[in-house]
């Protein structure tokens, strides 16, 4: 039996002909219903969060692609892949929709798809369905005759928004103050920055300048580690929970992690907090990660005894603690694939992707912990009539949507995205 996608559930869950339930009955419009609209990220897991009054707004896409079907809009999409050839790749994040996915080159988590950016300097358009901090990466590492599309321009990461450079640059001033700038005795800087793959540019271009390096979910241990290496404490942002389970799986405990708060004087903290921390955590988290609780892990042993639960390390730590495993999407998903007798699987990650493995590995049960079909609110803003209007004008000979990042920023961005590619997984 085929597994629906998720669009397909959504839509049964709406039209009333499935009994499964959605955080926003809204999810089943096409994402151009909320373009030019009130600012927002959309429906979807992060439809509460606040979102910045200068984050990017989608122009109104062509009726031709918003009344097209579905099998209109794919068939066009295949058509101008082919008429494109080589001058063309398209990158998907495993968060993308199924409807997405299937017209990908390459389908990768964040620090996959920052490599496969650079290793294609034959396209001259690399079309990136993700979100915008994404295409901002590929924009830095790609060659400066190619072009990074976003099809969806308001897909945007609520996560990423959570620091921004004032608010960083605020938070270094006052470190610095506190711990001075000069290195110890051992050659250990007081304090470096790492930023995670979900944030701007501008951030990545910020530990850049300061001697800090970006990470993913994939290599943030050995990032921590590289990090520990030149500097007595860390500063890590914007997610607290991938920095909390990281550095606590590596022996530091929680009294050296404070949390930092903007708009408060040292972030919220003491001085002598500061001064006895190892790493200091930003206060952001992800939204879809967020919906994740140790009651769905209950529930999920009760019924299924036995079941193999695996967590992304974006998720609170009690749900990690309380899981079987965790780790990054292609830890997930090669967990899921070296599975050589049928499991039961219990998934706390976004449901696109899991939805796909339950597709992929039928001799297993896999379902979300999350009971409440919600994806991410700017993955789904990536629809495929989005993607055919951005590809057929490539055919006409027009770039829309391009993802620019400033020169200053970028060449110090590079600094931090090299040293982080570096620093590959294990």
């Amino acid at each position: 039996m085929t597994t629906a996608s998720v669009n397909e559930r959504i839509q049964l869950i709406v039209t009333g002909k499935s009994k499964d339930s959605t955080c926003s009955p809204s999810l089943a419009k096409g994402p151009w219903e909320f373009d030019g609209g009130p600012v927002a990220y959309g429906p979807g897991a992060s439809s509460e969060d606040v979102i910045p009054t200068n984050s990017p707004k989608q122009g109104a896409l062509p009726n031709e692609y918003k009344s097209a079907t579905d099998e209109e809009l794919h068939e066009r999409i295949r058509a101008a892949k082919e008429t494109l050839g080589d001058k063309v790749v398209i990158l998907g994040h495993f968060y993308q929709r199924d409807e997405i996915v299937q017209h990908a080159d390459y389908l990768g988590d964040s620090f996959q798809l920052a490599n496969a950016a650079k290793a294609h300097p034959e396209a001259e358009a690399i079309v990136f369905c993700g979100v915008h901090f994404m295409a901002e990466t590929a924009d830095i590492l790609s060659a400066e005759n190619q072009a990074v599309i976003l099809p969806n321009l308001a897909a945007g990461c609520s996560m990423a928004d959570m620091a921004d450079i004032d608010s960083v640059t605020q938070c270094w001033e006052e470190l610095t103050e506190l711990f001075g700038s000069e290195p110890d005795a051992e050659g250990k800087m007081p304090v470096i920055p790492v930023t995670y793959m979900n944030s701007s540019a501008a951030l990545k271009g910020f530990c850049g300048e300061n001697g800090g390096i970006v990470c993913t979910s994939s290599n943030a241990e050995i990032v921590l580690k590289w990090a520990f290496e030149r500097g007595q404490r860390v500063l890590f942002f914007p997610d607290q929970h991938l920095g909390r389970n990281t550095a606590k799986a590596m022996g530091v405990s929680l009294e050296e992690m404070p949390l930092w708060h903007g708009r408060k004087e040292l972030g919220g903290n003491t001085a002598e907090q500061l001064m006895d921390s190892k790493v200091i955590l930003w206060n952001g988290f992800c939204s879809v990660h967020k919906r994740f609780n140790v009651g769905q892990i209950e529930k999920a042993r009760a019924e299924f005894p036995g079941v193999r639960v695996i967590v992304h390390p974006e998720c609170p730590m009690d749900v990690v603690d309380a899981a079987d495993e965790y780790g990054s999407t292609d830890f997930i998903r090669k967990a899921v694939a070296a599975a050589t007798e049928p499991t039961t699987f219990a998934i706390g990650t976004e449901v696109n992707m899991v939805q796909r493995l339950a597709a992929q590995y039928p001799q297993h049960k896999i379902f979300c912990l999350d009971p409440v079909v919600c994806p991410c609110s700017t993955m789904y803003r990536i629809h495929p009539g989005y993607l055919a209007w951005v590809l057929e004008r490539l055919v006409a000979g027009e770039v829309v949507n391009q993802i620019r990042v400033d020169e200053k920023v970028s060449s110090t961005a590079a600094i931090a995205l090299e040293r982080m590619l570096a620093a590959k997984p294990l």
